[in-house]
């Protein structure tokens, strides 16, 4: 290369620059731009450090985006809901208060077909495990209701996101069947249709998960009674307290005979044991604060996890991650939808009456289920259903053809005929009455549709507008009688009573599980 002449005419003008140093400066006069040679002659610590600070940089934006595109990847998306109408109205992930459905799949497909064959789950297979997590708006409190498989509930309608296909609403269904033909959006429509709540979002897990995050936490400590063999789970565990994981915490969680009678009662239980340890472990170590950790963990339930479309990002889920790391475990509470045996069906159960019905209303207006005060949150749950009010308007529905029932649980055989007078002589001509087990306070229960006259005859009897409740399995209205309205007028409170045992644990108690007498080894 020949380099062209100097240019010694002007010995005292500026030196001539590049281009490129003309660039960083307009001034002509003040010479070559000084940061441009300046690194020749900068120590060697310099230079080394700033090669290192450059490729950490790139390493952790590398790492980032590898693990972002890896989370991403697993996730497997499907619908929130089965319905044909348009969804409810949506909240904030960050701020509002947020209810999860969280199911157990028992498809035995892929990674599953150790435990059976595709032919042992129908469909899109059913739910094995089925829990709502409540989360409150300020993050101090979170709630965890168990619905039992056996359950007998009515299903709406449903649509196959996939193939299009309507399935017709179902009665006197168990609830682990919602999901089977139409998809997990049909189980999400059914809880809501049965407690007067809006989900916000889903997960859905399958065996595999189970087994591979027990693995990753290093296992999960659990306590029973007496020593125990179960050999359609094949669980088997000593006396007092072990560690489960891998395949003995799967069959820890999926055992239906191993705890107190061999129903299903036992195994909820058993389940919020095992996650209330869970959660004392995780908060104990620390995970929830440990990015390392906490990478591990979304790794293995991410690649196991089926999500509502909502919630399938890795910022939203960083966002309930979040939520959760800070609560205090003695708030987060386990609860067992009451129920007793059905009447069609013994072998089958159905919801307790008031108890159900009080333990739903009192989630739809965000009441603290750990406080025996019940005291409602300042803000009530998005897409909650309203107790209804009477008065105002005029009812929209004919009296004349209006359902009420009387169930006389009062004590007083002449009680109930007394009721249905005082109903028939305001116009209810539809009014009938059914035979009830004793309880302490009335209680004016509806169906769908039936608010505005459930508001109209507990204003008509006197009873408080707290003390009427939406009920699922309940057509028209139905004043079922307490002791408290044995005469006159009812002298419940003003607020509905929660049961007292309402909780089970929360995840601050380490309980230890009764064994069924029926599997007890020696």
């Amino acid at each position: 290369m020949v380099r062209p002449p100097e240019n010694r005419a002007h010995d005292s003008g500026a030196p001539a620059r590049s281009s490129a140093a003309a660039r960083h400066s307009e001034d002509r006069s003040v010479g070559p731009a000084r940061h441009l040679g300046a690194i020749r002659g900068a120590p060697a610590w310099l230079k080394i450090g700033t090669g290192v600070v450059a490729v950490m940089l790139v390493g952790v934006l590398a790492f980032g985006a590898y693990w972002v595109i890896r989370l991403q990847g697993n996730i497997t998306k499907a619908p929130l809901s089965a319905g044909t109408g348009a969804g409810g109205t949506v909240s904030s992930d960050a701020t509002d208060r947020m209810q999860i459905l969280i199911l157990g799949s028992d498809t035995r497909d892929g990674k599953n077909s150790d435990y059976g064959t595709s032919d042992d789950s129908t469909g899109y297979g059913h739910s094995d495990v089925m829990m709502l997590v409540d989360i409150s708006a300020d993050n101090k409190r979170v709630n965890v209701v168990s619905f039992p498989r056996d359950l007998l509930v009515d299903i709406p309608q449903c649509r196959d996101p996939k193939t299009k296909t309507d399935y017709p609403a179902r009665t006197g269904t168990m609830i682990n069947t919602a999901m089977s033909e139409a998809g997990i959006g049909c189980a999400v429509d059914t809880v809501n249709k049965l407690t007067g709540l809006k989900i916000d979002h889903f997960m859905m897990a399958d065996f595999n998960a189970v087994k591979e995050l027990s693995n990753t936490v290093g296992g999960v400590s659990v306590c029973i009674s007496d020593a125990v063999y179960d050999p359609d789970s094949r669980l088997r565990l000593p006396k007092g307290t072990s560690s489960v994981q891998g395949e003995q915490a799967l069959a820890f969680l999926r055992t239906r005979h191993a705890f107190a009678d061999g129903g299903d009662l036992g195994r909820i239980k058993a389940q919020q044991g095992f996650l209330s340890s869970l959660t004392r472990k995780l908060k104990d170590e620390g995970t929830l604060s440990n990015p390392a950790r906490l990478l591990q963990i979304a790794d293995v339930v991410t690649r196991n996890l089926t999500i509502d479309d909502g919630l399938a990002s890795i910022p939203t889920l960083v966002t309930v991650g979040n939520r959760l790391k800070n609560i205090d475990v003695d708030k987060v509470a386990f609860i067992a939808v009451p129920t007793v045996p059905a009447q069609l069906d013994v072998n089958r159960l159905e919801l307790a009456e008031p108890d159900s019905s009080q333990l739903f209303s009192a989630m739809r207006n965000n009441v603290d289920l750990t406080d025996p005060t019940g005291t409602a949150s300042a803000t009530a749950g998005a897409g909650a259903t309203p107790e209804p009010t009477p008065g105002g308007a005029a009812p929209a529905y004919d009296k004349a053809l209006q359902p009420v029932a009387v169930a006389n649980g009062s004590g007083v055989p002449a009680r109930g005929q007394e009721i249905m007078q005082v109903l028939t002589s305001d116009g209810f001509a539809q009014a009938s009455q059914l035979t009830a087990p004793a309880v302490n306070a009335t209680v004016v229960y509806y169906g769908a549709d039936s608010a505005d006259a459930a508001a109209d005859v507990a204003a008509l009897l006197g009873v408080a507008p707290a003390q009427v409740l939406a009920a699922a399995g309940v057509t028209g209205v139905q004043v079922y009688l307490g002791a408290d309205f044995a005469t006159g007028t009812p002298t419940g409170s003003a607020a509905a009573p929660l049961p007292e045992d309402i909780v089970n644990q929360t995840a601050g108690d380490s309980v230890c599980q009764q064994a069924n007498p029926a599997l007890i080894v020696r």
